[in-house]
This record gives C-alpha cells, structure tokens and sequence, in this order.
C-alpha cells in the first residue's frame, strides 16, 4: 500500500499465535504504546495422547493441534483487547499475525483444514502439526542422507541438517503413513498463512516460513527428481501441495474479510500484514535488528534470531534466508526445542508434596519457591550437569531422537539442585549456539530477551554469565504481537518499512543483566564438562538415546505386546 501519514489517534492490532494460547494487543501507530490486550487459551491445548473424544493413541512424539482454536482467538482475544484498550474499532488500520512454526495446516483447496471433513475426523493426520510434533524424525534422517549424498546445494543453507520439524519430513510422513489423506490434500499450509487466509479470504505464502520451514533458497524449492528419489509419489509435492505465491514480510496479504471483520470487531476492509513466525516478528518489536544482535524468544521453546551483512554456513543452525527478518539483510535462526517446557515437566513431575506445601504458604508459585532456594546456592554447589535435550535438539546437532540427562545426581540431591541444573542447561545450549555462529565468521555481539521467561532473574543472570554477554530484556510483555502490529502498521501504509516502524513502535529496553567476572569463570569450566557429554551423546560416540527411543516405539507403538500380568510372587528380601 502506499506510504500515507495518519494522525496519532490510528491503532493497529497485533495477534500472536502460541503454543497454549492466542494474544492480541492494540498498539498506537504512532509511538508503539500498548493500549489493551487479551488472552485466548486453546480449549484443545496440545493433542499428544489422542484425537478429541477418542481413545485410539497418537504415536512416540506426535504433537496435533485444532485449527478451530486458532478462530476462537480471533473471536475472543481480538475483541477483549478492544474492550481493554478501550478505543473505537473505527480507528484501527490494520492487523498483523505471527504464529508457531513449523506448525502445518493440510487443507482442501477453499482453506478448509482436512479435520473439519467428517470423513476425516477421526484420522490424526487430517489435524494440525504442531511445531513440536517430531514423530517425523525418520523421514528427516532421510532426507539429510539423499541430501548429502547428491551434494544438494541448499542443504549448507540450512546447518548441513534438516530438522523433523519443517514442512517437508511432515509432508513426507503425512505421505507414507496416510496417502489416501494425502492425496485428498490440495494445500500443505503454514498455520501463520493459514490464519491470514481465514482475515482476508486469500492464501499468500510469507517468505519467513517459506525459507526457513520450507527450504526455499534462490526461487526454488527442492527439485520435483529429488523428492522422486525420497518417494516416488512425493514428486509433485511442491507443485501440487506447496507452491504458491509468496508475500514480503511487512506487505498487506489483502484486506479484513466482512466474516473475519464480524469475528474480531474491527473494520472490514483494513489491511492485513503477510503472515510472520513468532520469533522473526520481536527481533523489531526489540529495535534489535542490527547485524550481530541475537534476540533470544524464550518460552517452551527458545528461538535465536540474528541478522548479518553476509551469507555465512553455520553447522545446526535453523536456516539462512535473505530477507528472512529485514529486507536486505540476512536472517539466521537457530534454537532449542525445549526450556520453559522442561522446567515446567520438572516442576509438574518431579518435586514432593512438602515443596507445594511451603510454597503456598509463601504465597508463591512453584517455580518461584525453586528459583529462590536455587538462588542460594554457588555456582556448581549441587554438583550437577544437565543436557537440555527433553524434547529433542534443534541447534545445533538437528536431532529429535535425543533425550535429556542430569549427571551427578545422589541421594542428597535437592529438587532446587535439579532445577538450577535444567536453568543451566539450557543457558549451555544457548552458549553452544553462540559459539557455532562466532566460529563461522556470523559474530554474536548482542543478546536481547524477549517471551515469557525473562522475568526470571536469576535465569536472566544465568544467562548472562554463561554466556559472556550483557542480557538485555525489553519492556514488552508481549513482544511478539507487538512485532505483528509493527508489521500492520507498514501493512497499512503507516511507515515505508519494517525498520521505520521498528524504530518509531519498538519496544524500550527494560533491565540489562551484566556478566560477573568469577560467575564467568565458575561457569567455563562447567560449560566444559555439558560440552564433553553434548559431543558424547549427541555427535554419535554413544548412541544410547537414540536405541531407547527404538525400544520405546517397539514397546509402545501399535501391535505391541500387552504387559505380561503380575504372578504375584514374592520379592526376596
């Protein structure tokens, strides 16, 4: 749209799409203000065990989610941020998403997602594929093997691995394991295009995920004789499932559709942004979109993103893309697909009754009642190392068949020990992260915070001395909504780029954690010893996890053996 003035009084709304929930803010054009917000949680949440209303499993390391849930965010956290805010819907010009990725959408060709057919309903590919699903591993380790052996070129793009998590190891699952669905598929669909779809009526690609979920590099996908190679009838998946006109960030997809208009409470008419992933979206919404500054989105997962002058190979990173956050720079991602998820499997299952107790009448949550004994404690104090691997590792290894590790553990182990160990771990595989762009010429000279976990303090401080850099956080608490409605605001005509708007609307930062010189130090060495068993279990020395993971899908998976019964013998003494 062309680039038009519009006096103070103007807002734009940004949605951001998470794991658990939906959140809308309302934001000021001219300044960034946050005005209102709302919350919508998935009535669904996440579907690992089984489909709604069935009791037929989901496999080892299924995730699925229902695209109904996403509407209800529009129906329902759209307009409490209206209310909340408190202005007239009439002075709202625009509408920016972001959303989870690689989160996929099968769909027929009007957009309908394949589990709203009632053919389909009860088949769990017919559902969304949430990011987190890794069931899709295989099909992964498959196409890395043909990837190298034909020295594919934008392979390298991509760290030399290809995560289980992107568009094309699910579609090739969804292939193999259900093809009568498949073929009934017309669209293979990033649920953050999705969700524009159901705003404006029209499906437009963004290039954010088509680059870095769906390995488009220099105007092409994967050639139609490579994935012949994978699977014959996986040859036309581009052209049949995936291809389609793909939209620059910080453009308008169309306008509000009257149906979504009646949805949100806005106007019909008003331009929509082109789609946008959660953690390419706050890198503006930080005003950190200098080359060199990696913004760091923590929350179940964290999200690195960093933008540099040059194309570099990084091993294990996510993706480069050019233009993949900001017009004329290239966008690096990198990430770890758990944290905030393991510290909360580890507060839910792992700490005794009397801890809930004492808690609660400190009048604190859990995890705050743990972050304060683990603040107590010195560096190394509870004698423990970690690997962050519960759900698998992103960067830099590219392997969903991990799992995660406490060494040292005793009988006098503490579950603040425990706990302290897994906010290291993770600060560990930050560093290794760090450590793989300084070694590959793309240097890391700034660290912003955004997403839910850097209220933690003593988290943030971890951060900071392990890594070796200030950890600056920013004052949002919703920054990547808040990157969506920079992107609406340039949408609509507000500003004449992303980094315009970024510099006008970005947020402010709020607390800077500065390195401790001998916290540093105590952190080296221990950041020796995650290394050494990071390489040992994770770069093929010792392949235990990976043969448990076997055994566990043997075990586990559909035909296997019933539990013998208990004979009721009698343990010796």
């Amino acid at each position: 749209m062309t680039n038009v003035p519009l006096p103070p009084a103007h807002y734009v709304v940004g949605v951001d799409f998470g794991t658990l929930s939906g959140r809308a803010v309302v934001v000021r054009v001219h300044d960034g203000a946050e005005v209102g917000s709302g919350t919508f949680d998935y009535p669904h949440a996440v579907l690992a065990d089984a489909l709604p209303g069935s009791r037929v499993p989901l496999g080892i390391d299924w995730a699925l989610q229902v695209p109904d849930d996403y509407r209800q965010v529009l129906r329902h956290a759209v307009p409490a941020a209206l209310r909340d805010a408190g202005i007239d819907p009439a002075d709202v010009v625009g509408i920016g998403t972001d959303f989870t990725a690689c989160t996929m959408v099968p769909t027929l060709a009007d957009g309908t997602p394949l589990n709203e057919v009632p053919a389909y309903a009860d088949r769990p590919h017919a559902y969304v594929k949430l990011w987190r699903h890794h069931a899709a591993q295989p099909q992964a380790d498959r196409i890395n093997r043909l990837a190298a052996g034909r020295g594919e070129g934008w392979l390298a793009r991509y760290g030399g691995l290809v995560s289980s998590e992107w568009e094309f190891a699910k579609g090739l699952q969804l292939l193999e394991e259900d093809p009568e669905l498949y073929a009934a598929m017309d669209h293979w669909v990033e649920a953050a295009d999705w969700i524009v779809w159901q705003l404006t009526g029209r499906y437009v690609r963004n290039a954010c995920t088509a680059g870095y979920k769906g390995m488009y590099q220099d105007g092409q996908y994967p050639s139609a004789d490579f994935l012949a190679a994978l699977n014959p009838a996986f040859a036309g998946f581009v052209a049949e499932k995936v291809e389609h006109r793909i939209g620059r960030l910080g453009e308008a997809a169309g306008t509000l559709s009257a149906e979504a208009a009646a949805w949100t409470g806005l106007p019909e008419g008003i331009a929509v942004a082109v789609g946008n992933v959660d953690a390419h979206v706050t890198a503006p919404a930080a005003r950190a979109v200098a080359p060199g500054v990696m913004t760091a989105i923590m929350g179940t997962s964290t999200c690195h993103v960093m933008n540099g002058a040059g194309l570099r190979e990084v091993p294990g990173m996510c993706g480069a893309v050019d233009g993949g956050i900001l017009d004329g720079l290239w966008g690096y991602e990198a990430g770890q697909s758990g944290v905030g998820d393991i510290f909360g499997w580890f507060v839910n299952n792992g700490v005794p009754p009397r801890y809930h107790d004492d808690a609660a009448a400190r009048g604190l949550g859990l995890h705050e009642h743990l972050t304060e004994l683990a603040a107590e404690q010195a560096i190394g104090q509870h004698g423990l190392i970690a690997l962050d691997w519960h759900s698998g590792n992103r960067s830099v290894l590219v392997d969903h068949e991990l799992s995660g590790l406490v060494v040292g553990q005793t009988l006098a182990t503490k579950p603040e020990d425990t706990y302290r160990a897994l906010l290291e771990a993770t600060a560990f595989g930050t560093r290794t992260i760090i450590e793989a762009f300084n070694a590959s010429g793309v240097p890391v000279t700034g660290f912003v915070a955004a997403g839910g976990l850097p209220k933690n303090r003593l988290l943030m401080q971890i951060y900071a001395d392990v890594t070796g850099l200030p950890v600056q956080t920013i004052g949002s608490t919703q920054a990547p909504a808040l990157g969506s409605a920079i992107h609406a605001a340039v949408a609509a005509g507000a500003y004449p780029d992303v980094q315009s708007a970024a510099d006008a609307m970005g947020a402010t930062p709020a607390d800077v954690y500065q390195p401790i010189a001998e916290n540093v130090a105590a952190y080296d060495g221990l950041f020796t010893e995650y290394t050494a068993l990071h390489d040992y279990f994770g770069r093929g020395t010792n392949r235990v996890m990976h043969r448990l993971k076997a055994i566990q899908r043997r075990v586990s998976g559909p035909g296997a053996a019933a539990p013998a019964a208990a004979t009721g013998a009698a343990v010796p003494a």
